[in-house]
């Protein structure tokens, strides 16, 4: 591990399409869960370079923060950049059982609370550069589960599985969710011109807002425990909407994307409050009447980035009338690879 070496990765963002929110425990416990998610080129990107001073510095290069601190065999989670240094002192303590010493520069794509899976998205980067680094024993599945340990059971955070995985493996998926997290994911082998058609008629919109998905998925945690008929039955049929959605993909049957994304957001906003809000039901409105036939908040819901289907050619059109909203359009393409890492 010399001083001058460069260990780089990235990991994509992903656009969850159908099924959204029925990987959250307890509800993919107790009923399974069933997600269609795919892949962008947008990313999380990680570098790691090795230091021989006893030292951690790390690089927040897209919020442009700086943190340096002594290495020890466990960092203290207190509030501040906890995300790494949980991952830290996973690493050290399932693997190399003595202190790392490094420096990590991190930049993503899309900042948090964009409903993109960022923060997952970036565990999974950085583990990925980790096992560059050290040529941990590290599956796809190995990997997205322990991204998913880190973040919701060493550091308590809210949210599902679906991201970690999404930004492994890569590609467009259909994931089945299990009781004692249990995950099987399932690459679905999509046409070229049907995903090219996809990417052209699937506008992606950024809000220029956040939202705090914790508040929304606790929420939606206390309506399982609680048995609200109104949630459950919601959940239910986003898992129907999720099997929906795999078959439109499959078979190319891409208008009916706009009436299944249809179909899922007004159920959605059954599952929380707080999912959706007077801009985003406007900003939604706005877009149907200009020729989408369907769309959705990316993510929990309340902000951050938001998509609709467009056909034929109204793309341009509905793009114009949301300029009025202050957001702008996205470009991006679909992509096949996850998480990569090399070394220099």
């Amino acid at each position: 591990m010399t001083k001058n070496r460069l260990i780089r990765s990235k990991a994509p963002l992903r656009l969850g399409l159908a099924g959204g929110g029925t990987d959250v425990a307890p509800f993919s416990d107790l009923y399974g869960g069933a997600i269609l998610n795919a892949t962008i080129s947008m990313y999380a990107r990680a570098t790691i370079q090795p230091r021989t001073d006893n030292r951690i510095r790390i690089n927040l290069l897209d919020k442009q923060e700086t943190l340096e601190f002594d290495a020890g065999e466990q960092l203290p989670v207190d509030g501040k950049h906890d995300l790494i240094k949980g991952i830290y002192n996973r690493i050290v303590r399932d693997f190399v059982h003595e202190p790392l010493s490094f420096e990590l520069s991190t930049y993503v794509d899309a900042p948090p609370g964009s409903g993109l899976g960022s923060s997952s998205t970036l565990v999974v980067a950085i583990l990925g550069a980790f096992a560059e680094w050290l040529n941990l024993p590290l599956g796809e599945y190995d990997l997205a589960h322990l991204a998913f340990e880190i973040e919701r059971v060493d550091l308590n955070m809210a949210g599902g599985k679906q991201d970690q995985y999404a930004a492994t493996f890569g590609g467009v998926n259909f994931m089945e969710f299990f009781r004692e997290d249990k995950v099987i994911v399932n690459p679905l082998r999509i046409r070229e011109k049907y995903l090219d058609e996809l990417a052209h008629n699937l506008i992606l919109y950024h809000t220029e807002t956040s939202r705090l998905s914790n508040t929304i998925i606790e929420e939606q945690r206390k309506n399982v425990m609680a048995g609200n008929e109104r949630s459950l039955d919601a959940m239910h049929k986003l898992k129907e909407q999720s099997v929906m959605m795999k078959e439109a993909l499959l078979k190319g049957d891409l208008d009916r994307i706009g009436e299944i994304l249809d179909f899922g957001w007004q159920y959605k906003k059954k599952m929380a409050a707080g999912i959706s809000n007077p801009m985003l039901d406007e900003i939604y409105g706005a877009a149907i009447r200009n020729g989408a036939l369907g769309g959705k908040v990316s993510g929990a819901g309340g902000g951050g980035f938001m998509f609709f289907y467009c056909p034929d050619n109204t793309r341009s059109r509905v793009i114009d009338a949301l300029q009025q909203f202050g957001g702008q359009a996205k470009r991006y393409e679909f992509t096949a690879k996850g998480l990569t890492s090399w070394s220099i």
